[in-house]
């Protein structure tokens, strides 16, 4: 197959320990993902609300280093929700990030389990990473195209689109009968760079720590007992190192993606403070009361890039992440989020009470301190360990201590059915 390489492109290697090798299909979804041209008013793409570039304003330690793959405008205002390409428009949930999102199976009733798991999005309404891809373009209040058409006459306006897409899938986009396979084909390009290393890269300090490689600090270590015991953050954010038929090793991906009600307040600083989101339950084809209120539990690789914290970005530190899921239900209710004392010595009501974890979270009985050694674990996951660590022992362009290429999902997973 021809490997095309476009002018267009700034890779990931400039904000990566080395340069990443990237297949002829996941070029041009690189170059699809940040091509604001497919929106309404050519002022959006994937990029915008998924960014490849670090946060000016990311934590202390890791400052314009690392990319968080979120809304940038968000992590530096603390605001909850991405702009759309319409003036005026915006979401009304928290713009997740798309690292380790490749690994999220799709969405299936877990019948051993009793519960759903995978797919994308905060309700799983998508089954992949393909579908999940298709959304964005036609959604009104996010890049507003009209319909499959209208993005394709888009495509049709750059003439090396036409190549690439007949190279690589076989379709004409300039044939009326090719938009429904061409449309598929652009979700299917920008799922394939999502897969790519840019966006999985297992070289955290905890990847490290984990081979051998390095150690964790004193606080680093009681803040990783802490999870995996009296914190019980391990229950829901899984911690196990997989092996494959091939024998190999994946490290954990701190989620067995499921679906939790954590018992968030209400944000009432999203704009136009629109009606709690149901989650699972509210989505039409479920539609169950068992699920109301459940949206999915995300990876906490990269959480100390990801501000603000939950589905409708009500927590704007992770300590306050912390601190919530240890007091939620001993802490005395203020009336909302803008509140004095909200989220120091008080909290507001959840905004979804059906279907309530108490089992892993609400009273804890953390002190100060373990909190404290928690917070300082989670950003023992941040990507790029090489850069930010200044560690001796991993000098800037160390490779990730698996083997990362063999431990991604593979293609053909991601290929249409």
């Amino acid at each position: 197959m021809k490997k095309f390489f476009f002018t267009a492109v700034l890779t990931a290697a400039s904000f990566n320990t080395g340069a990443v090798s990237l297949t002829s299909e996941q070029q041009l979804g690189e170059v699809l993902y940040k091509d604001k041209n497919l929106s309404l008013n050519s002022n959006q793409s994937c990029e915008s609300c998924h960014a490849l570039k670090p946060s000016i304003s990311a934590t202390k330690s890791v400052n314009g280093l690392v990319p968080g793959f979120v809304d940038t405008v968000n992590v530096v205002n603390g605001t909850a929700v991405s702009v759309g390409s319409v003036q005026g428009e915006s979401g009304t949930l928290n713009s997740p990030s798309v690292a380790y999102a490749a690994f999220s199976p799709k969405f299936r009733y877990d019948t051993p389990k009793g519960e759903y798991i995978g797919g994308q999005f905060w309700n799983g309404r998508a089954a992949d990473l393909i579908q999940q891809a298709q959304e964005p373009f036609l959604n009104p209040v996010e890049m507003a195209m009209t319909d499959e058409l209208s993005v394709i006459e888009r495509l049709r306006g750059n003439s090396q689109y036409a190549n690439q897409f007949k190279q690589l899938y076989n379709v004409n986009i300039n044939d009326s009968r090719d938009v429904q396979r061409t449309y598929r084909s652009l979700a299917q390009a920008i799922s394939a760079f999502e897969t790519s290393e840019v966006f999985n890269k297992f070289n955290s300090k905890f990847d490290y720590s984990l081979a051998g490689a390095t150690n964790l600090s004193a606080i680093e270590q009681q803040g990783f007992n802490l999870f995996k015991g009296k914190a019980k953050c391990a229950v829901c954010h899984k911690i196990d190192v997989t092996v494959d038929n091939n024998g190999t090793k994946r490290p954990p991906l701190f989620t067995y993606f499921g679906y939790e009600n954590n018992g968030l307040p209400r944000n009432v600083n999203i704009p136009n403070n629109p009606i709690p989101d149901l989650g699972l339950g509210g989505r039409p084809d479920i539609a169950l009361n068992s699920e109301i209120g459940k949206h999915k539990m995300k990876t906490l690789r990269n959480v100390e890039l990801t501000p603000p914290y939950g589905h409708n970005g009500v927590f704007k530190t992770l300590e306050e992440v912390v601190h919530f899921y240890n007091t939620r239900d001993v802490l005395p209710r203020v009336t909302n989020n803008n509140s004095v004392g909200f989220g120091k010595t008080a909290w507001a009501a959840p905004e979804v009470t059906d279907n309530l974890n108490t089992t892993q979270m609400g009273n804890l009985r953390l002190n100060a301190n373990e909190e404290k050694a928690v917070v300082t674990f989670l950003k023992t996951l941040t990507d790029d360990y090489p850069i930010w660590g200044k560690d001796a022992s991993i000098p800037v362009g160390t490779p990730s201590p698996f083997n990362v290429k063999a431990s991604l999902p593979s293609p053909s997973a991601m290929r249409p059915r």
